[in-house]
């Protein structure tokens, strides 16, 4: 995302185009501000789909984690976000946990989540890709274009810069 280019003045631009989430996620990447194309996972507790998705390019695109907003167990780590930066993700937004957080924060990525647990998932090679998820409010497509940063979450049905 552009440094010049902020959520606030995006939804002030486009207030008819955003969807805008209302949940508290929480900055843990090194990057503060990101957006791009989105591409989903949606499992509960078990990050198999997250570590396939993250092993693709990114080409820039954000991964959108619906954990079902569990805090049991992290569906994002030091490696995989490690690997999400190198193969060149723009961001991750987890409706759940991470671990690893200090590190997480040293990567060129940027991550939201609603917190942190210590926990790792099991993997049971559960879950689904790039296939609509709802949480805080907002619809998830994959596709759809997601801007973020220390204001907040906004969801467009294309890219709005």
């Amino acid at each position: 995302m552009s440094a010049d280019v902020a959520t606030c003045d995006l939804c002030d631009a486009h207030p008819d185009a955003v969807r805008v989430l209302d949940l508290p996620l929480r900055d843990f990447g090194g990057r503060r501000a990101f957006s791009g194309v989105i591409s989903t996972v949606h499992a509960l507790e078990d990050n198999s789909r997250v570590r396939e998705a993250v092993a693709e390019a990114g080409a820039g695109r954000v991964l959108v984690i619906d954990g079902g907003g569990s805090m049991r167990r992290s569906m994002l780590g030091d490696l995989l976000a490690a690997q999400a930066a190198a193969n060149g993700w723009a961001g991750v937004l987890v409706h759940g946990a991470i671990r690893d957080s200090v590190a997480i924060g040293q990567l060129e990525l940027g991550v939201k989540a609603l917190g942190t647990v210590p926990l790792k998932t099991e993997k049971r090679r559960q879950g689904v890709r790039d296939v609509p998820v709802t949480f805080g409010g907002v619809l998830f497509r994959p596709g759809d274009w997601l801007a973020a940063d220390a204001d907040g979450v906004l969801v467009a049905d294309r890219s709005l810069v």
